[in-house]
């Protein structure tokens, strides 16, 4: 048994000080024979802990791309983001300053430890002697979260279309054909390394230009094509939103992570159905342009819902679950 360190979040925090420091980290997972799952602890030498692989995020990334990067930075290991997990914040000791962690839960996919001047060993631990094996009581908080619901979950990524300017003064004969604007267009480019954490892998996308034009950059990174869903079109929605809603499972159901986007007034309307039809609640959220939903499900049922708004950040993250 590990010896347990004091809880920084114990500490006093002022409420008139926002979090300045922000970090991501991970629930580093893999199946075990038995179908239980092990997760991952790192010794880090500065402090002489254990704890889950997490890192401040550098200039200008996300939290989402922070956390596999630290992950792999840490242990050595690829990783695939599933369900956010929550995050803790706490004060840095002898600063006045707040650091908040953002934690998701990431299948291990391949690679091997090396011992570095950060963490020197790598143990795997099974859900029995977690608890006691962690030094802080905020990791003991997340590896809980994570307990809630099964590990192995998929994915499905709910894209609304990027800025794409104002409808009235598009001049075009047919609004479908309105494309993205420059703002828009930055987007797109910024989904791409958001999204590929998740294990994005195919792309459905309604047919109107600024949809197809959102996911055009992560199409050609991921060397596919663009697959056109009119069901997924504001008009082929209201036309058959049973056939739609019966679409999207049908993709959600596969061994792929599959990428939707649509349009606003459909995104809304699909995944509150979907979170009535299998139990949950949705968490509030403002669906702008350019935002994701991460969707978990198992056994073909949703079982957690994620929302990142539009420039994917931490402090926009919103998170609901059964």
């Amino acid at each position: 048994m590990s010896k347990h360190k004091s809880d920084p979040a114990a500490d006093l925090v002022d409420p008139r000080v926002n979090p300045n420091i922000l970090a991501a980290g991970a629930v580093l997972w893999r199946p075990t024979a038995d179908g239980s799952v092990e997760i991952a602890l790192v010794h880090r030498l500065k402090y002489d802990d254990w704890s889950l692989p997490k890192g401040k995020l550098d200039p200008g990334e996300t939290a989402v791309v922070a956390a596999v990067r630290e992950v792999a930075e840490e242990t050595g290991l690829n990783s695939r983001l599933g369900r956010y997990l929550g995050h803790v914040t706490y004060p840095v000791t002898g600063h006045r300053k707040l650091k908040r962690v953002d934690y998701w839960a990431a299948r291990a996919l391949d690679g091997g430890f090396e011992s570095n001047s950060e963490v020197d060993v790598l143990q795997w631990h099974r859900v029995e002697g977690i608890m006691d094996a962690l030094s802080y009581p905020m990791d003991r908080t997340i590896v809980r979260n994570f307990l809630r619901l099964p590990a192995d979950t998929s994915t499905v990524l709910v894209v609304r279309h990027a800025k794409a300017g104002r409808k009235d003064r598009f001049t075009g004969p047919d609004d479908d054909a309105r494309p993205l604007e420059k703002a828009g267009r930055a987007q797109a480019r910024e989904l791409v390394p958001n999204l590929l954490p998740f294990g994005a892998a195919e792309i459905h996308s309604a047919p109107p230009v600024r949809c197809v034009q959102t996911v055009t950059p992560l199409a050609e990174k991921l060397g596919v094509t663009v697959e056109l869903e009119p069901l997924f079109s504001e008009s082929g929605y209201a036309t058959a939103p049973d056939a739609a809603r019966k679409r999207a499972r049908d993709l959600a159901d596969r061994d792929v992570v599959p990428v939707i986007c649509s349009q606003g007034k459909v995104i809304p309307d699909l995944l509150r159905w979907w979170a009535e039809e299998d139990g949950i609640t949705l968490p509030p959220a403002r669906n702008r342009k350019g935002s994701v939903w991460a969707l978990s499900l198992h056994g073909g049922k949703l079982v957690a819902a994620d929302h990142l708004d539009r420039i994917l950040h931490p402090t926009e993250i919103d998170s609901h679950a059964k």
